[in-house]
């Protein structure tokens, strides 16, 4: 074990790139966050688009995710963490500013106009529907918005494989868990902004402006992190007393994973990684939950839209309340700590039995509906309290990653996780648009509930029991600490 200095005082620079991190998710957030917020009350209105459609674009946006994140890890580990950063985030603002053309693009491919402004587009649009060509517009908008998700998934998808390992660069695995809980309440934060800020950007300058302005952040993050991020060993900011704090890992573990340059270390190939009980914990436990948050973040708007009648500009309030309850998840990186410390347990023990107590939340999403007719405040208090459990259980699984596997490989393992995330995220996103439509069109009955209201009740009863079956899958292929050892 590493003896960390008491010869001078330690600096905290490892505090101001998990800043980074939390802008960086809070940007990731809010770039995925303006289509389900723009699309009821200003998309669909422009090329007639059904809850199918937009389960379609979201489902497929959650698939390319998946896919990407299997080469985003890899692609993070090869490149680095610096430059795999800045290159994903290149990608994504790029994406998110693509949709905003997507508009002008149908016109031009409908009408064969390419020189249109947004507005005349929009105009062009609705003249070309109306003379019969609806379809066409229907078509072509979908498949453009697609293309825009793709490339907006693509970059995204690095994010998490990034952001986890210079995590586990710069932070012991003690503080991980709490780290990871900090920069991932960024999706809380961007989640929280999104309603306050995107609809009325959509209101006062048109929905192209929403993509634009939340799209041009991620360049704004670019030069911060240029400047401001290096390895802990070669960055200038971060002493000797906190360079010992980091790395007091590293010798009882591995203790020669430190002392090579990127890019030299050992590394799993994807074939290797597949092999231990450990990776197959991490991504069943993520195909099991990440869906359940993406849905809340992708639905909630139209959740409130279809069964209470709320526009996108009134739902700012109770969304911005629901996520502003997702923030009690900063107790998931200090709960596992708090097992560590004070109960003696190891990293990986403590963050089980944290996920477990946390898995136990959504099973209020159960109450959603039942108690919705009441008042909507109380689903949307409900599914904040679902989303806390789950940002919690987020931080605490993707740590789990660090606990068991060495610094070389930690992206690639994040990114099949999250790949296996986003498969589930396809399949509920998809999912729940075709079984939104069929209970609306069908009057389908469910348990006292009829039409729509049907169709959520289904959905917020699969989120309220995916946690506790991923737990119980984790556990029992990982029941103990074992560490990787290449």
């Amino acid at each position: 074990m590493s003896t960390i200095s008491t010869k001078q005082k330690m600096t905290n620079y490892r505090w101001v790139i998990c800043i980074m991190l939390f802008f960086a998710t809070t940007i990731n957030y809010m770039d995925r966050q303006v289509l389900s917020l723009t699309w009821v009350d200003f998309i669909a209105p422009e090329f007639d688009w059904t809850n199918s459609d937009y389960g379609t674009i979201t489902s497929l946006f959650s698939i390319f995710y998946a896919v990407s994140m299997l080469f985003a890890g890899r692609f993070v580990d090869w490149m680095g963490t610096k430059k795999g950063f800045m290159w994903t985030i290149f990608i994504w603002s790029l994406g998110a500013v693509i949709h905003a053309f997507c508009g002008i693009a149908t016109s031009g491919i409908v009408a064969g106009d390419w020189t249109l402004s947004f507005h005349s587009a929009a105009e062009s649009i609705r003249t070309v529907a109306i003379a019969g060509a609806a379809g066409r517009v229907l078509t072509t908008s979908v498949t453009l918005f697609i293309f825009a998700r793709l490339v907006l998934a693509v970059g995204e998808a690095g994010n998490f494989p990034a952001a986890i390992k210079t995590t586990a660069e710069y932070f012991p695995k003690k503080d991980r868990g709490f780290a990871t809980s900090l920069f991932n309440s960024g999706a809380q934060i961007g989640a929280l902004l999104a309603p306050v800020t995107i609809p009325f950007i959509a209101k006062a300058w048109g929905w192209e402006m929403a993509f634009i302005v939340i799209g041009a952040l991620g360049f704004v993050w670019m030069g911060f992190w240029q400047f401001l991020y290096h390895k802990p060993g070669k960055n200038k900011r971060v002493n000797q007393a906190e360079l010992d704090y980091i790395l007091q890992d590293s010798e009882s573990e591995n203790p020669t994973e430190e002392k090579v340059e990127e890019g030299q270390e050992k590394k799993l190939s994807f074939i290797e990684c597949f092999k231990f009980k450990q990776t197959w914990a991490f991504a069943l436990g993520k195909f099991l939950t990440d869906g359940v948050w993406w849905f809340y973040l992708f639905w909630t708007p139209a959740y409130l839209s279809s069964v209470y009648g709320v526009t996108s500009t009134e739902a700012a309030l109770p969304i911005f309340v629901l996520y502003m309850v997702t923030m009690l998840s900063i107790v998931g990186g200090w709960l596992p700590t708090f097992f560590v410390d004070k109960k003696n347990m190891n990293p990986y023990a403590g963050r089980m039995r944290a996920m477990l107590i946390f898995a136990f939340f959504p099973l209020l999403a159960l109450l959603a509906q039942p108690l919705g007719h009441i008042s909507y405040w109380i689903p949307v208090v409900i599914i904040g309290i679902a989303g806390a459990a789950h940002q919690a259980w987020s931080a605490n699984i993707f740590s789990t990653v660090g606990d068991m596997f060495p610094k070389s490989a930690i992206a690639t393992i994040t990114g099949i996780g999250g790949m296996m995330g986003g498969v589930g995220s396809f399949l509920i996103n998809k999912g729940s648009g075709v079984l939104f439509d069929y209970s609306a069109d069908t009057n389908m009955k469910f348990f006292g509930f009829e039409g729509i209201d049907s169709g959520y009740f289904i959905i917020f009863s699969i989120c309220a029991v995916a946690y506790l079956l991923g737990w119980i899958i984790m556990k029992s292929l990982v029941p103990k600490y074992k560490p990787i050892q290449l």
